[in-house]
């Protein structure tokens, strides 16, 4: 997406590799929408790092990074032995699933390049094959993007108020975004419409990151506090609910998301209100059979308890709101059962919760 940085607007993708340094390229995401910069972790270790503490975040783009990673730490082998050299890249594909193991894409994007990498008979080849296959996976997830907001344009009608809930704009994929595409679709093709943001605590994604996208994109839209959304939908002033997810398992249709998904599935449901879930393919689970078997993450107290903010200047700084001696509980995502889903915007099209057992990798 276009970003205005220092009075230039330029084109920008969340994620990207520098083969020449052997970098992960990222945008700082922890800084938004205060301060606009990029990083380089430069091994696994530290693209693993930034996966965990949110530098990078939402379920494309941590994929794609991943991906990369995975690229990262196989070229990061010197040596010619193969036996050698698939034991190391085991040890990067661990370090990199394990930074966050409630989305799916970052799995499934490594399997990719896994697969990929095995037709090399040699090091250099599997080394090659490896970026080949991550930077495949970044264009594919660009174009899945793309589908899913052609798809889910037409769900946009003039004068609309929109809501969604924390980021699943460009800033969570790799390019456009799954929850924000049918929005960016929709304004190309003149509609006018409203989007109230979620602020989407304890992180405030949704605050600081879509209201962020949508404000560099001309997009009208308000920021809400989270416990609004009840009273607006009862006013009758929240016409559609368009979100992303980190996880869907394909035999049943249940949506692991952020967390407070659930409960704005369970009031849309109550106001009549159609609510969808964006994703692209690569967020789809074919092999979980339950949503009570999705590993949810406990994220750390320090969210609930404080916030960050920037002080004048722009820089960051952390303040603590919760009394000082209370602990607290963060879970940091949500499983909403099928039932309170209207579709699946998917780069196929819009399907029930109940079809996407019929795609071909659940036969």
């Amino acid at each position: 997406m276009n970003v205005r940085v220092r009075g230039r607007t330029r084109h920008f993708r969340t994620v990207s590799f520098d083969v020449r340094t052997n970098a992960v390229c990222l945008i700082d995401q922890r800084l938004l929408p205060h301060r606009f910069r990029q990083v380089r972790p430069a091994t696994v270790a530290a693209t693993a790092a930034a996966i965990r503490d949110m530098t990078v975040r939402g379920a494309g783009a941590i994929g794609a990074t991943a991906a990369y990673g995975l690229a990262q730490g196989a070229r990061a082998f010197r040596g010619s032995d193969l036996r050698r050299f698939e034991a190391h890249v085991d040890a990067a594909f661990a370090r990199l699933r394990d930074a966050r193991p409630t989305a799916v894409d970052p799995v499934n994007a490594m399997l990719a390049v896994r697969e990929a990498m095995a037709s090399g008979n040699t090091v250099p080849e599997r080394q090659r094959l490896a970026v080949e296959a991550a930077t495949r996976f970044a264009e594919e997830n660009v174009a899945d993007c793309r589908a899913i907001g052609e798809h889910g344009a037409d769900l946009i009608r003039h004068g609309a108020t929109v809501l969604t809930h924390c980021n699943a704009g460009w800033l969570a994929f790799v390019d456009i975004g799954s929850a924000t595409a049918p929005l960016y679709a929709a304004q190309a093709r003149g509609c006018r419409f409203t989007v109230l943001c979620d602020e989407t605590r304890p992180r405030c994604q949704g605050a600081s990151l879509t209201a962020w996208e949508l404000a560099q994109e001309g997009i009208d839209h308000r920021v809400i506090a989270d416990n609004a959304a009840g009273w607006l939908m009862q006013q009758g002033k929240i016409d559609l609910v368009i979100v992303g997810a980190d996880r869907v398992l394909a035999r049943t249709g249940e949506v692991a998301n952020k967390i407070g998904t659930y409960t704005k599935a369970v009031l849309a449901r109550r106001h009549g209100i159609p609510f969808y879930v964006a994703i692209p393919e690569s967020t789809l689970d074919f092999h979980l059979a339950s949503g009570r078997d999705i590993p949810i993450e406990e994220r750390g107290e320090e969210e609930v308890l404080g916030a960050w903010g920037a002080r004048s200047g722009g820089h960051r700084a952390y303040v603590r709101i919760a009394n000082p001696s209370s602990r607290a509980l963060n879970p940091g995502f949500d499983v909403t059962p099928p039932d309170l889903i209207t579709g699946i915007i998917t780069p196929r099209g819009i399907l029930r919760p109940n079809d996407l057992r019929t795609l071909p990798r659940c036969r």
